[in-house]
């Protein structure tokens, strides 16, 4: 019976060590797969996820829509813009849950700012 060839071999090794080392990533979801972006006060999200946190910045008119002006300057969507129209213009903090997909904050509560 013959060996394998040392390229084959060092191949299958190699094969064998990068679904160990992307399954072990899998199941870390360390610095590898970031389930954190950058762009949240209370946090970070990727992207389709939801995610309840604090949101800071300003309440501003974008067309019809009012929205969330962070101080990096991405803009949210409120999905309730009722309790938002007593703070146009003004820094608030917004308790919401964020559906990063639709870049839209579910408020649950809107305070003044610091």
């Amino acid at each position: 019976m013959r060996s394998p060839s040392p390229i084959k071999r060092d191949l299958t090794f190699a094969l064998v060590a990068s679904a160990l080392v992307f399954f072990c990533a899998l199941a870390w979801k360390g610095p590898f797969i970031g389930n954190n972006a950058p762009g949240t006060a209370a946090g970070q999200v990727t992207q389709g996820q939801s995610h309840s946190a604090i949101f800071l910045g300003t309440i501003e008119r974008s067309g019809a829509e009012l929205v969330l002006r962070e101080a990096s300057g991405r803009t949210y969507k409120l999905d309730n813009t009722r309790p938002a129209q007593a703070y146009e213009g003004k820094m608030v903090q917004v308790a919401g849950l964020l559906d990063a997909g639709a870049g839209m904050i579910h408020v649950e509560e809107i305070a003044p700012g610091a």
